[in-house]
């Protein structure tokens, strides 16, 4: 991931250092967006008539093909706008009314969207597209707890369903419960050890939420030697992550040496 990542001659590879770290937060959000991206040909479950939201799903950028999922999730979402998996915006980058909607705005706006398909999970609360969609009204509006908590639902119902769970992880991962978001992705590489988008996640999410850069590269390394379909700019996206962080690495040993 782009990490680009005292004396005088000892301060260049720190500020080096702290550089990398700055954009390692900026490649993680466009990671996760372009995971978002490509996702959409990848939802496995029938959505609900009365909704157009956004479902979260990282990493699609890498493993965009589609893949039927084991279990009853088979159709695939409809009713999807092309970038309705893109990262959801930033609470500052939606208008409302002249003025951008703080959090607690966009929690009402969530709430409203979600009340119809609420009223219908009265009556069918096992029902894995309604479970789906309100996970992705609360994610797209950065409520992360509460996507959170319906992509919980949705993968109790539907349990193989590995598109669901790598939903379920970035929630958590959003929410701040970075260890939850890696054993979930850890459940779906155990349903698919070679999943593209689950090994793609789970280095970023080690990378940035464990600081776990070997952690990363291991992923990283894994989804390419298991995934010879990739297309030459998903494989590139993931070699250039990996060469950044290896160059990290580097820049860190050379800080510590330059202390020693």
């Amino acid at each position: 991931m782009s990490n680009e990542l005292t004396t005088e001659s000892a301060a260049s590879p720190t500020l080096k250092a702290a550089q990398v770290y700055g954009m390692a937060a900026l490649c993680l959000a466009l990671g996760l967006a372009i995971g978002y991206f490509f996702r959409a040909s990848q939802s496995q479950v029938a959505p609900a008539q009365t909704s157009n939201a956004a479902s979260p799903a990282v990493g699609s950028a890498i493993g965009g093909q589609t893949r039927p999922s084991p279990g009853p999730m088979q159709q695939p979402l409809a009713n999807q706008p092309q970038s309705a998996n893109v990262a959801p915006p930033s609470p500052h980058g939606v208008a409302m009314g002249g003025h951008m909607p703080s959090l607690e705005e966009m929690k009402q706006m969530a709430d409203q969207k979600a009340a119809p398909l609420l009223d219908k999970l009265t009556k069918d609360p096992n029902n894995p597209a309604l479970l789906d969609q309100v996970g992705a009204i609360y994610y797209a509006t950065h409520q992360f707890k509460e996507s959170a908590a319906y992509y919980d639902k949705a993968v109790q119902a539907v349990p193989k369903s590995i598109p669901m769970r790598t939903k379920y992880a970035i929630s958590l991962d959003r929410s701040g419960d970075v260890d939850g978001a890696i054993a979930q992705l850890n459940r779906a590489l155990s349903l698919d050890p070679n999943d593209a988008n689950s090994l793609f996640d789970l280095g970023m999410i080690k990378l940035q939420g464990k600081q776990d850069a070997k952690g990363a590269l291991a992923a990283w390394q894994q989804l390419l030697k298991s995934n010879p379909q990739l297309s030459s700019d998903r494989r590139a996206t993931v070699q250039r992550l990996m060469a950044n962080v290896l160059t990290t690495m580097a820049d860190q040993h050379a800080v510590q040496g330059a202390n020693k």
